[in-house]
């Protein structure tokens, strides 16, 4: 809701003017808090950033008719700084580098569909489990250590009984058990008849999940996660991820980026459907408009 009006802003043309009245008209209308992703979970934890951009979005439409918005929208009287007064904000920090680093390049595609945290263990645990060649149905206990919260709001009590698709995709132990017996993490592992797998019933009984105090002290910068198979003749295997697979420092090729895409595309388009999205998504920058790509990516099954 701060940056998406920015961006609409400027594929919008929008004067200075225009863009802060833009961020100040979603900034002071909307705003997404970490407990939609925290507790009991719904389908809102997959709406909100959608919405927050689509308000954003709306924003610049409405700053662009001439619709004006609050300007001290951070660091006013009741803004941002003011009212979420429990942290230290380093202002300087928003604007630094501007015009001259850009943050895109050090963007990543997540690799599983699957909360953010989850993704470092994943990596992990499929590493070593390809690497020695481990057979699941000889594993005995999987070993998670990441960060307190990863511990806390992903491994609860509720999180090794997933009954919905909202709590499956937020479950590390879930995502740690699908990953064992199936060597990945597909969207079709979190549809209704995937839920009750007696494979990964099993397997989920064999995940533990530990918080770890030097992990955390490198949270935010490295999300590292450090995962442990010991299989039923005693056998130990460990292997740590500091940057999961999708990740700038660990990207996902251009094949596994169209996997991805087909694996989430195959339910709504088909095969034929697909191949044209890739192939203009590869020649998007030859491409007369964006309508004629925009076309394509709608669903014909």
């Amino acid at each position: 809701q701060f940056v998406s009006p920015l961006v609409a802003a400027r594929m919008l043309g929008l004067s200075e003017d225009q863009a802060v009245a833009a961020c100040g008209i979603a900034g002071s209308s909307h705003f997404t808090l970490g407990g939609v992703v925290a507790g009991h979970l719904t389908n809102m934890k997959n709406t909100a950033d959608p919405m927050a951009t689509e308000a954003g979005v709306r924003a610049a439409m409405l700053a662009a008719t001439g619709y004006s918005g609050p300007v001290e929208l951070f660091e006013g009287k009741e803004g941002v700084f003011d009212v979420i007064s429990n942290v230290s904000w380093d202002a300087d920090k928003m604007l630094h580098g501007l015009g001259e680093q850009f943050l895109i390049n050090e963007c990543g595609y997540k690799a599983f569909p699957t909360e953010a945290l989850t993704h470092q263990p994943i990596t992990a645990v499929m590493d070593v489990m390809s690497a020695n060649g481990i057979d699941p149905h000889h594993v005995a206990e999987v070993l998670v250590e990441t960060t307190t919260r990863g511990a806390d709001i992903l491994s609860d009590p509720s999180k090794y009984q997933p009954r919905t698709k909202e709590t499956a995709d937020h479950s590390l132990p879930y995502c740690i058990a699908v990953a064992v017996t199936k060597g990945n993490v597909l969207p079709s592992d979190f549809q209704e008849e995937a839920l009750t797998d007696p494979f990964v019933w099993e397997m989920l009984s064999k995940i533990k999940v530990v918080a770890n105090r030097e992990i955390d002290a490198m949270f935010p910068a490295v999300k590292r996660a450090i995962v442990t198979v010991t299989t039923e003749d005693g056998q130990s295997f460990t292997q740590q991820a500091d940057h999961a697979k999708g990740r700038a420092e660990n990207p996902l090729t251009d094949d596994e980026l169209i996997d991805k895409f087909r694996a989430n595309a195959s339910h709504v388009m088909s095969e034929a459907q697909q191949e044209k999205v890739v192939s203009a998504t590869l020649a998007l920058e030859t491409m007369p408009t964006v309508g004629e790509y925009m076309r394509l990516l709608t669903r014909d099954r």
